[in-house]
């Protein structure tokens, strides 16, 4: 019996699309979309492929044939996802161009005996800074999870943190290589993240089901899910695989297709192809990376309760196998969540402090940001039934100790480039906000000290009142408008 096919992803023209519609149409309803028109400039597009569409994998082994990759074994299967090895890139262009030749590419033939391999994972901008391949398109620059790790380690625990660890210093911007017949296997997300990807050659074949079908490629114990679709799945370990009703679509080359969080895909490479690929998080999916952690944690609890009363630290035995297991744990999400809700405090003050300095109206601005911290105030209502977060040392996060920091401020100004970007200027001039940090005088004022979640609402909901007072005393068309937004917007107990 084949797959249950309800429909096809949406193609949109990307160039015709404004960042606001994006927003509405697939990032608040949590849709996927193909988005075609924004790859013409990449420097990929130009050095990786040949004019006739097939990768140019000899450039690969020439400019970056040291690097050491990841590589899947389409083949194997080990525990939930497929079995990895490592190499070289050279290494791994010189097992694909083994392959045998069809219609003069490289590609993998059914019945051929041989290995075949995924490159995945490849940390190709960590790795090659200078060497500027692609732009990140408009629609995706709000990434919260890539500019926080480009100056912070996900890990404060010290028996997670070690500055040498890859799991700290890498990103979730990746490069993927695999001839045809290449595949991944159904799967979620890291952290329930959005992702993005682009063809720079060769053509994909996706199956995707929405979140509120996801149970059915459970077994009865929620604990497993399908790992090939296309398999013989038995029905009695998973009796509402059938039931399912998929997306599908082929990617083109030059395409980029949007995965929106929660979201299961199974993705099968048609041609031989080369991927550009991102995972992200924002305010508008904060709640999902959340409730994972939350799932993730009861059962890395649950999974080691019988020696709970012979454990000196069972609370953080928890913790850290929660952490190797999804990527963080709650005590990094925490202080995750701590700092982007005061950049975007700092960014919503100075906004409102220079209002009748911009040459733009703030105003779209003021409203993003009032949007951000109601999300990032949610989710805190949420984390604050959690014990393990109730307060102690390792989740004190001082206000004034946290804005002093220099990797503080990166994230600031980053976080201040990509509004400017997303949303618009707010000056004809470059506004720096990072020579104006000392004016954060409410802050002193109030010496905050964040060390549970409750602690961090009655932060955001401080300054926002004291924003509210500064404006009315400033302007009071602003005020009404911040009053209309925070009406709108702002959570209540």
């Amino acid at each position: 019996m084949g797959l249950n096919i309800g429909g096809h992803v949406e193609k949109v023209n990307g160039k015709e699309l404004s960042y606001s519609e994006f927003v509405k149409r697939y990032l608040e309803k949590n849709q996927p979309v193909v988005l075609t028109g924004l790859m013409d400039d990449w420097k990929a597009c130009r050095d990786w492929v040949y004019e006739n569409g097939n990768p140019n994998l000899h450039y690969f082994s020439a400019h970056f044939g040291k690097s050491r990759v990841q590589v899947a074994d389409c083949g194997s299967k080990e525990f939930t996802d497929q079995k990895r090895v490592e190499m070289s890139v050279s290494e791994f262009i010189d097992h694909w161009l083994k392959l045998p030749k069809e219609d003069g590419s490289y590609s993998n033939r059914q019945g051929n005996d041989q290995t075949v391999l995924y490159l995945k994972d490849w940390h190709f901008v960590k790795e090659y800074p200078d060497y500027v391949v692609y732009t990140t398109p408009l629609f995706f620059r709000d990434d919260w999870l890539n500019i926080y790790l480009d100056g912070h380690p996900m890990h404060r625990d010290p028996h997670n943190y070690q500055k040498t660890n890859e799991i700290n210093c890498s990103d979730y911007r990746f490069v993927y290589m695999g001839a045809k017949g290449t595949w991944t296997p159904l799967h979620a997300d890291v952290f329930r993240s959005y992702s993005w990807s682009a063809n720079v050659c060769g053509k994909k074949q996706w199956h995707l089901l929405s979140p509120s079908q996801c149970h059915l490629v459970f077994d009865r114990n929620m604990k497993n899910s399908v790992y090939d679709i296309f398999a013989d799945v038995p029905e009695k370990k998973f009796p509402g695989f059938r039931e399912a009703i998929w997306l599908e679509c082929t990617q083109e080359r030059n395409e980029i297709i949007f995965v929106p969080s929660g979201w299961y895909h199974q993705v099968h490479n048609l041609e031989d192809t080369i991927s550009i690929n991102h995972n992200w998080f924002n305010a508008y999916n904060l709640s999902w990376v959340w409730e994972l952690l939350v799932k993730d944690y009861n059962e890395a609890k649950e999974y080691i309760e019988d020696i709970r009363d012979i454990c000196d630290d069972f609370e953080g035995l928890c913790q850290r196998n929660l952490a190797a297991n999804t990527g963080m744990n709650l005590l990094d999400f925490f202080i995750c969540i701590s700092r982007f809700s005061f950049a975007n405090l700092i960014q919503l003050y100075h906004l409102v402090r220079n209002y009748s300095n911009f040459t733009r109206d703030p105003l779209p601005r003021i409203q993003y940001l009032i949007i951000n911290l109601t999300c990032l105030c949610k989710v805190a209502l949420k984390m604050e039934s959690m014990e393990s977060l109730s307060g102690n040392e390792a989740t004190l996060v001082g206000v004034l100790e946290v804005i002093g920091q220099s990797e503080f401020l990166d994230l600031c100004i980053a976080l201040n480039g990509t509004y400017e970007t997303v949303i618009g200027p707010t000056s004809d001039i470059n506004y720096s906000l990072g020579n104006n940090l000392v004016e954060m005088d409410f802050m002193e004022d109030y010496d905050f000290k964040v060390s549970n979640p409750k602690d961090l609402i009655t932060v955001i909901e401080c300054v926002l009142n004291k924003v509210g007072c500064f404006s009315s005393n400033k302007n009071i068309n602003l005020f009404s408008k911040l009053s209309d937004i925070k009406s709108q917007w702002l959570c209540k107990r």
